[in-house]
């Protein structure tokens, strides 16, 4: 710790980076009480602290390195970071990329004659392709967190929260990716103010670092979710590893809605929009307040990024308030007869209905799709369903439900009888050109599709819900194709939202 307490003391990084604000947040410190604070690090030159590692680490180059250029692999923060760190010294840069990387991080990285490459699918691809290049031509490889000058400079982050803040701070709330934040924050943080805890956040599904600390050891992640793009990675850092396993005293978790909510509140008390994995340090900090009452002294979230892509916007917006826990959805079972229809409406009295799925179907039951807005209150959700259920409603919460949020809520009423032998599967593919029809070509046509949903939301990866007729004796030789095909999938065939609403 006194090695990186020196290192962060030493750091090179107010070239290019700016002090940036702590702000108080005072609609959410109302709302959940206490002092709650936000690290304005969205409002850097390139709108992420990654300009402070890399400046740092490219700063303190020799000449000979400098004269060879430098190379990274990123597809957001770290690869416009790289780039403006290498144009301000006047160093060569070449950046690889995946080829699903939006243009508006293309065009940001040329925007200072950073040198695109565009190389794979994923970030394992473009990572492999860097690494070749920087044996070939000489390179210096600048790497995004495992590195102990990247992580000296983003602890600068830590000394400043200290300067700004000198009444007591329970807890600091940093995201955490490959781990170089939180080294950075908690090496110096701790060294100074041991009693102050210092607290990662990771996405649920991308908890690489969490899953390091509870086995003892760097594991790598079979697969990450990529709404959080910039901390979507598969295995932590050797040093980052080292640094947050002493250090850190907690890793929560938070889940995509949750993010949402967090981009929501960030926006009503500061009118910006943070990107999901800047937003997720605060969701981390709400659930901590949830589950600590009792509390004493700030609480300060990182807002570590605001490289959001418009179209997102539109996923963010419609999640943010099941993240929230102010709306609920549900399926629910209605006579299908005259006036059912009414009599639901009616019991539902006078709650706000933000959305409503309902069409006829043959037989003597309906199925609803129905979303409510929630006033807040803490039991209400419970009484609502206690409610529905008293008077005789079939009802199944279905708020947590990914297939129904994401696919299902658009197709109500898709039903075909008679239907035999049907399979329901969920992908997610690269978002590139004629990535659609690659997958269509994948999945082959020896079996007939009878179910297809597909919905961009502006991310690196589209999703689809498929459903293909398999008779069972041909369910391995699918099976083996879907392995050929290589795209993450699940198997919803069973899901209960599918089964209700579209399901034979």
């Amino acid at each position: 710790m006194t090695d990186y307490v020196r290192r962060i003391l030493d750091a090179r990084v107010y070239d290019v980076a700016m002090q940036s604000p702590l702000d108080a947040m005072p609609r959410l410190s109302a709302r959940l009480g206490g002092d709650i604070l936000l690290k304005r690090e969205d409002l850097q030159p390139i709108f992420s602290f990654k300009i402070r590692g890399a400046y740092n680490r490219i700063a303190r180059l020799s000449l000979e390195a400098r004269a060879c250029g430098v190379i990274c692999a990123s597809a957001g923060n770290h690869a416009q970071g790289v780039a403006l760190s290498a144009h301000r010294l006047g160093i060569k840069a070449t950046i690889v990329m995946p080829v699903t990387t939006p243009q508006i991080k293309i065009d940001a990285v040329r925007h200072w004659a950073g040198e695109v490459v565009l190389k794979g699918d994923t970030f394992d691809d473009a990572y492999a392709h860097a690494k070749s290049l920087e044996t070939a031509h000489g390179f210096t490889f600048i790497h995004p967190f495992d590195d102990p000058d990247v992580i000296a400079g983003q602890g600068t982050i830590g000394v400043e929260i200290l300067q700004q803040h000198a009444d007591p701070i329970e807890a600091i709330f940093v995201p955490v990716g490959g781990g170089g934040l939180a080294s950075g924050i908690a090496s110096y943080v701790k060294f100074l103010h041991p009693e102050i805890k210092v607290i990662g956040v990771e996405p649920v599904d991308a908890a690489s670092m969490k899953a390091a600390i509870e086995a003892g050891e760097r594991v790598i992640l079979d697969r990450v979710g990529l709404f959080a793009d910039g901390v979507a990675v598969r295995q932590a850092g050797v040093e980052t590893f080292r640094l947050c396993s002493k250090l850190l005293d907690d890793v929560i978790l938070a889940d995509t809605d949750e993010m949402c909510a967090a981009v929501k509140d960030i926006f009503e008390d500061m009118r910006v929009i943070a990107e999901p994995a800047g937003a997720l340090s605060l969701a981390g900090l709400k659930a901590y307040v949830a589950a600590n009452p009792d509390r004493t002294g700030a609480l300060i979230a990182i807002n570590s990024g605001a490289n959001m892509n418009f179209d997102r916007l539109r996923h963010v917006a419609e999640r943010a308030e099941l993240g929230e826990a102010r709306e609920i959805l549900l399926a629910v079972t209605i006579p299908e007869q005259q006036g059912s229809y009414r009599r639901f409406v009616e019991v539902l009295g006078n709650r706000n209905i933000t959305e409503f799925n309902y069409r006829y179907a043959a037989g003597s039951e309906a199925h609803v799709f129905v979303g409510l807005k929630l006033r807040g209150e803490g039991a209400e959700k419970a009484s609502l369903l206690s409610e529905l259920h008293t008077l005789g409603y079939q009802v199944l919460d279905i708020s947590a439900n990914e297939t129904a949020k994401l696919h299902v809520r658009y197709m109500v009423g898709g039903r075909a009888p008679g239907l035999q032998d049907e399979v329901i599967l969920r992908f997610e593919f690269p978002e590139r050109p004629g990535a659609l029809m690659k997958f269509l070509n994948g999945v082959g046509s020896d079996w007939n599709i009878t179910l297809f949903h597909y919905r961009n939301h502006g991310a690196d990866y589209g999703r689809v819900l498929a459903g293909l007729q398999v008779p069972q004796s041909e369910r391995a030789r699918f099976a083996a194709q879907l392995t050929q095909l290589g795209y993450p999938y699940e198997d919803e065939t069973v899901n209960p939202a599918y089964r209700m609403f579209l399901g034979d």
